[in-house]
């Protein structure tokens, strides 16, 4: 729609219909490229339009072909430590003015997160993106929603659904790989809430390699809470065995354990190297020496959960939960 000057009413699409003597559905699939629609009658359709300076609203538009351009993205981490790489990897996969992306933060929150439900599906999106605080599995939003809905991070618990995940058990696994690759035989783990998925399942992964090369972790897995707080009170009992390597089960962990090691006077990594999870950027910027992290791509999350959200709505995606492989980001902190 369009105004055509101050003060008059804006031009719609019936004015253009009734000027060119045809229907309004006709004059959209004139306007829209339509093949139902006959050479000389869209040449005339957009004659008129032309003459009205009439321009179809894109919103409308989109509607009328059964699509609005609009993906909700619901997420229920706060920090955007996650949503926010996963939103620009959707971003990235949909293209610049394919689809905006509606970012809905539901704070942990049920409630708050069917309400936001209720107004992304009045705005009647194409799709839903739903992004987990943490990897344990989550309930569905609902059964016979009139969108698809890609789950990311936090796997919804009906596996029919469809959900892209990491691979946390292969990030402990390459966390490991990597010390052993730079000479490092006695390895400790801090980890954070051992409620969590994502703690237990890097451990199984991290022992596993390990137990490849003949070797056991120094001590059990000193499970604590995700915070710089709980990396620098673990050291301590660290050094009070024999090691030459820390898994930290996050940045977080990684960033206090570092602060602790040179407080204590432990050169790293000529001494002990450390490795954290997740290449949280605004963790990472801090850290001295630069502290090596394993990338859990939340960006190819994102796209992937965004290519997956295009095959539902064409039909062509079958379920299932997909899950995405990290990668080591090498850095001071083991001699990179």
């Amino acid at each position: 729609m369009t105004t055509d000057a101050p003060g008059r009413r804006q031009v719609t699409l019936r004015d253009v219909a009734q000027l060119a003597g045809v229907s309004v559905a006709t004059a959209s699939k004139a306007i829209n490229g339509k093949a139902e629609v006959s050479a000389e009658t869209r040449r005339r359709v957009l004659d008129v339009a032309e003459r009205l300076s009439f321009t179809p609203n894109a919103l409308a538009r989109a509607m009328l072909d059964g699509h609005t351009g609009t993906v909700g993205l619901l997420t229920h981490d706060l920090e955007g430590r996650f949503s926010l790489p996963i939103l620009m990897g959707a971003e990235d996969a949909f293209g610049a003015g394919r689809s905006s992306v509606l970012l809905c933060d539901s704070r942990g929150d049920a409630i708050r997160e069917q309400h936001h439900l209720s107004t992304l599906l009045g705005r009647r999106v194409d799709g839903l993106i739903v992004v987990g605080s943490q990897t344990d599995a989550r309930p569905p939003l609902g059964r016979d929603l009139p969108v698809p809905v890609v789950y990311t991070y936090a796997p919804s618990t009906d596996p029919a659904d469809a959900s892209v995940v990491p691979d946390n058990v292969t990030a402990g696994r390459i966390a490991v790989e990597h010390l052993l690759a730079t000479g490092r035989r006695r390895i400790a783990h801090v980890s954070g809430d051992v409620t969590y998925a994502a703690a237990t399942d890097r451990a199984a992964g991290a022992d596993a390699a390990l137990a490849e090369h003949g070797l056991e972790r120094v001590g059990p897995v000193r499970y604590g809470s995700w915070s710089e707080a709980w990396g620098r009170s673990s050291v301590a009992a660290l050094l009070e065995q024999d090691v030459d390597a820390v898994v930290c089960g996050s940045d977080q962990i990684a960033r206090g354990v570092l602060d602790a090691l040179h407080d204590r006077g432990v050169r790293v990594p000529d001494d002990v190297a450390v490795i954290g999870f997740d290449n949280w950027e605004p963790m990472i910027a801090g850290c001295r020496p630069a502290l090596t992290s394993i990338d859990m791509n939340f960006q190819i999350m994102g796209r992937r959960a965004a290519e997956r959200l295009f095959a539902s709505q064409e039909g062509r995606d079958p379920g299932g939960v997909e899950t995405v492989t990290p990668r080591v980001i090498v850095r001071e902190s083991t001699g990179g």
